[in-house]
């Protein structure tokens, strides 16, 4: 087993978030704790600062509600590129590696796990501490990128995806969306709120299960 790395972060970044170590180990995030150390499963403390950075200028805190650092965007990401997603387990990955129509999907001979450690290492070591005008030049360069169109929609599935993924931490993305969670069914409210608008509080799928739920990114790759 390699070893462990860490990003110290905001508690209130993770909320009540029960995070997994590499060893399957949990550890329940307080959000009263002030900085926390968040066990990393594939980025190394520097990568995953970069991440952080640069998801927060794709999708950033405003007027509108909180951003891709408060949600733990890099979270979902770190988790993703650690299971089989990351190393390319289901997909064709043998030759010929050619530029073919955007319908047949990616084609390239990189992995997630390579593209990312490519890109982060192009937007440079010292992307964390430039401004934001710096930090979005250096985005736009590479926004025809690959690894830039991964590095988006994560930053979006992190942003609203169910909490046991890592991200979308205490639902606030799906706050922002007024989306209620995947309930099963709504056969008990028909006919309770006749001419008022129902606005549910949203729940993630292990609160509305009642227990815990191994996510794929769990699966051994």
């Amino acid at each position: 087993m390699k070893r462990r790395e860490f990003i110290e972060v905001s508690a209130a970044s993770v909320g009540g978030l029960l995070i997994f170590s590499l060893a399957g180990e949990p550890m329940m995030v307080n959000a009263k704790a002030g900085k926390v150390k968040v066990p990393l499963r594939f980025f190394t403390g520097q990568e995953a600062k970069v991440v952080v950075a640069a998801c927060e200028r794709i999708f950033p805190a405003n007027e509108s509600g909180p951003g891709a650092t408060q949600a733990g965007v890099m979270v979902y990401i770190d988790r993703q590129l650690a299971g089989p997603y990351g190393t390319d387990r289901y997909r064709y990955t043998q030759e010929p590696f050619v530029e073919s129509a955007p319908e047949h999907g990616y084609q390239g001979k990189e992995n997630p796990q390579q593209t990312y450690r490519a890109g982060i290492a192009a937007l440079g070591a010292d992307f964390v501490a430039l401004d934001a005008a710096a930090q979005d030049e250096r985005l736009v360069a590479v926004e025809k990128s690959y690894f830039f169109q991964l590095l988006r929609q994560h930053t979006i599935e992190g942003m609203f995806c169910d909490p046991m993924h890592g991200g979308n931490t205490d639902l606030i993305g799906w706050q922002m969306l007024g989306y209620p969670g995947p309930q099963m069914s709504y056969r008990g409210q028909i006919g309770q709120f006749n001419g008022v608008a129902y606005r549910p509080a949203p729940q993630s799928l292990e609160q509305i299960l009642g227990h815990r739920v191994k996510p794929w990114e769990d699966e051994r790759s």
